[in-house]
């Protein structure tokens, strides 16, 4: 058996933080040897042991990551304003970087991008290895049924707080860019408010309710017939069960930018 992936988490103190740190303590294919956390989080200083019993041994939730310690893989589940210093911690460290944080604008994506230049960067704004899937389904159909209207609906719980969600946008890009289109021009985001434009439009639309952890359908649709591609998530562990996943794919990959596609090897046509 090989050696387990040695991981360091970021944000460890929120939701997807937690589920991650308990898949991968209750797990022999990685080992847990930093959580960090930002410096006021109630959890700072705080043993892991706490929650999770004698599996975290005796970590403590940390706010840097100590120079002794050389994790393989540093995954990152934090928020917009906290990510530059998780990247900057695996540049400067060389520590394959896995990344699901969302809300991330421009010049953060560029910097994940000159990072790749060094270390190994995977991000994802949905670590669901059905959402991959369905990502590379709609690429597909899009290229295929490049005259049909699309239209893609996603749900969540109350409290999430991006509207459209980073993987609706996500899948709208990638269907843009199968249809050799710019995304900026053909995305309508609102479209409770915004009536469909040409046919290479692409529209979204939102929901936000209860516990629901996650539902996306992508509509293609000409007269007299449609394609429905949908995904419905019921358990937030998927998430965190794909992210271990790329963490072990990318722990001993060169430098370079990665998508979740490529740890099931689907491809990037």
């Amino acid at each position: 058996m090989s050696r387990p992936v040695s991981i360091a988490v970021h944000g460890a103190s929120g939701r997807m933080g937690q589920a991650v740190l308990r898949l991968a303590l209750g797990s022999m294919e990685t080992s847990v040897v930093a959580a960090l956390v930002r410096p006021d989080a109630p959890l700072a200083g705080k043993p892991l042991r706490d929650a999770f019993g004698d599996a975290a041994g005796d970590l403590r939730y940390s706010t840097s990551l100590d120079a002794k310690i050389a994790p393989a893989v540093l995954i990152d589940f934090g928020s917009p304003h906290a990510f530059e210093g998780a990247l900057a911690i695996a540049t400067a460290r060389r520590i394959a970087f896995v990344s699901g944080t969302t809300g991330l604008n421009p010049a953060q994506h560029a910097a994940m991008k000159k990072a790749a230049a060094t270390i190994p960067v995977l991000w994802s704004a949905n670590f669901s290895l059905g959402i991959a899937v369905l990502a590379r389904l709609s690429r597909q159909a899009a290229r295929a049924l490049a005259a049909w209207d699309c239209e893609i609906a996603e749900a969540h719980h109350r409290n999430k707080k991006d509207a459209p969600s980073g993987t609706a946008l996500a899948l709208g890009r990638a269907i843009a860019d199968a249809r050799g289109v710019e995304f900026d021009r053909v995305a309508e985001l609102d479209r409770l408010t915004t009536p469909r434009g040409d046919a290479s439009s692409i529209g979204f639309a939102v929901s936000r309710s209860g516990d629901t952890v996650g539902e996306h359908t992508v509509v293609f649709a000409a007269a007299g017939e449609r394609i429905e591609l949908v995904h419905r998530a019921s358990d937030r562990d998927i998430f965190a069960r794909g992210a271990l996943r790329a963490a072990a794919w990318i722990a001993d990959l060169p430098a370079g930018l990665h998508v979740l596609g490529d740890v099931l090897g689907l491809g990037r046509d």
